[in-house]
């Protein structure tokens, strides 16, 4: 039948599962990253969704789809609210972003990271969180700049001998903050500083895509053959993906 139904961009969409816990029929779903409609049938065409999204990545648009099944979807929530199977150390949660599953870790003893090394702190500025730190601040002047998810130096034990010596850091939450400001303030940022390098710290989880994307879009818009790379950080420490050029097509 032709009705209203949601549509999502997934270009825009960066996983961050908001519009997950807004849809209460749950019709949608984090799948490889991306929301996801699971089935037309549990969908309603009311738009409950759309304006808890960050990224303007969901829409209503008419078009053939199955009739809603307000029977078969009561049965569905039914069933996604059992207890489900989970991974050792890992409780689960219904719906939300993956990301904010609570997990907890066993340290296994005797064992030492040398690479928790003390130290003199290699941070060169201050301040550093991206809100506060304003475009005309003399370090970031043709500055290696590291764009770095909060979360980042909480998993990474090594951060300051990796990342922060010689560099410039600029930290945010791409999931609690306004990333359509992160983006705005980075592109007056490369438009004044015109910096050497970027760098982009981010969290595996698929919520922190955001502050790739904002960095990624703002050089696009100031310095597009200034080199960027995106590491990803796994919630162990771990770099996952390293030295990830960004193409600008």
């Amino acid at each position: 039948m032709l009705r209203k139904i949601v549509r999502i961009d997934e270009e825009k969409c960066n996983g961050c599962g908001i519009c997950v816990t807004a849809c209460a029929e749950g019709a949608l779903k984090i799948i490889d990253g991306k929301a996801r409609l699971v089935s037309e049938i549990y969908c309603d065409g009311l738009g409950a969704c759309l304006g808890k999204c960050p990224q303007d990545a969901i829409t209503i648009e008419e078009r053939e789809a199955d009739e809603f099944d307000e029977l078969a979807t009561e049965k569905y929530l039914k069933k996604s609210k059992e207890k489900i199977p989970q991974k050792k150390n890992e409780v689960p949660i219904s719906g939300g972003c993956p990301g904010s599953a609570l997990r907890s870790f066993i340290t296994e003893t005797g064992v030492e990271n040398t690479s928790m090394t003390s130290g003199p702190s290699q941070l060169s500025h201050w301040p550093v969180q991206l809100t506060l730190v304003p475009p005309t601040a003399p370090f970031l002047k043709e500055a290696d700049i590291v764009v770095c998810a909060d979360c980042v130096p909480f998993a990474l034990p090594d951060i300051h001998s990796r990342y922060l010596k010689n560099r410039v850091v600029l930290v945010g939450c791409p999931k609690l903050d306004d990333l359509s400001f992160y983006q705005e303030k980075l592109i007056r940022i490369f438009e004044t500083a015109q910096p050497s390098s970027i760098t982009v710290l981010r969290m595996e989880v698929p919520c922190c895509g955001g502050i790739a994307h904002a960095a990624i879009e703002a050089r696009k818009t100031t310095i597009p053959d200034c080199p960027l790379e995106i590491h990803i950080i796994s919630i162990r420490g771990k770099i996952t993906k390293e030295h990830v050029k960004v193409k600008v097509i």
